[in-house]
């Protein structure tokens, strides 16, 4: 089973932009409404499509209303990709921080709306 969460909007070039540029995701598959992306490692996908599309089912017509919905992304080392997001000045809504369980990470938004939560996970201890 693989899991590819997809998003209703308007913005597709702009979630395609985001993406690719600043989080290195590859372009797997595009249309004039529809947009697949993968990780760079290609183990996940993101989708995008426009609202209202004819070729689609009434269902999935809705857009995102732009809130209640977040992604985790894993990265090995959070820190370095924290400088190169600052560096890009690209807003950052949850500065990096250490929780209490040992993980890493900080979070930015997309141009949907969705919160973006990157974090370097503490080691699991064999207890």
């Amino acid at each position: 089973m693989k899991l590819n969460a997809g998003i209703i909007t308007t913005k597709i070039a702009d979630s395609k932009a985001f993406y690719t540029k600043l989080l290195n995701f590859g372009v797997t598959f595009e249309n004039e409404f529809y947009l697949l992306l993968h990780a760079p490692d290609k183990s996940s996908e993101i989708s995008f499509l426009l609202p209202n599309h004819p070729s689609q089912q009434a269902f999935f017509h809705k857009p995102f209303q732009g809130s209640g919905i977040y992604l985790t992304i894993e990265v090995d080392d959070v820190d370095k990709i924290y400088s190169v997001l600052k560096s890009k000045n690209v807003p950052i809504k949850i500065d990096i921080r250490n929780e209490p369980w040992g993980d890493r990470h900080f979070a930015i938004e997309d141009p949907n709306g969705v919160g973006i939560d990157i974090v370097t996970y503490a080691p699991q201890s064999d207890n």
